[in-house]
């Protein structure tokens, strides 16, 4: 065997492995088939959404390992991704659910130096709604 040939082996076991370790990302869907940070990010401006689509493919990858400037944990489990192009900045709220699940609620553009307490709370409220959801196999 060349070095070569083992170092393909182990890059391909080591892709297969990173493969196997992605966290699955799942947009909130509210009960009438809405999803709100789906039809956020959809009517997001193109470059911003192909950063924040970048950044969410990145949270795939990373799971509860992303940290800032891409992620922050806001408050009880709720997460930002963070994603800013020239001087617009919007963020889109998140929590983990088990078996490496990422479930996306809802974003919004921020304005202000603070995140907005009711966009926080929405993500609470959607939050609190799957996982009654997911006990009751809705």
């Amino acid at each position: 065997m060349t070095i070569w040939y083992i170092c393909h082996i182990l890059n391909v076991e080591n892709e297969l492995e990173i493969t196997m370790d992605k966290f699955e990302v799942e947009f909130y869907t509210k009960d009438n088939g809405e999803k709100p940070a789906k039809d956020f990010i959809l009517g997001l401006d193109v470059k911003m959404r192909a950063k924040v689509l970048g950044i969410i493919n990145v949270l795939e990858e990373k799971g509860n390992q992303l940290r800032g400037p891409y992620s922050k944990h806001l408050d009880d489990g709720i997460f930002e991704i963070r994603g800013k192009v020239g001087t617009d900045i919007t963020r889109v709220l998140y929590f983990f659910y088990y078996g490496k699940k990422i479930i996306i609620t809802n974003g919004f553009i921020k304005k202000t130096q603070e995140t907005p307490k009711r966009e926080i709370k929405l993500a609470k409220s959607y939050r609190k709604d799957y996982l009654e959801r997911v006990k009751n196999n809705e």
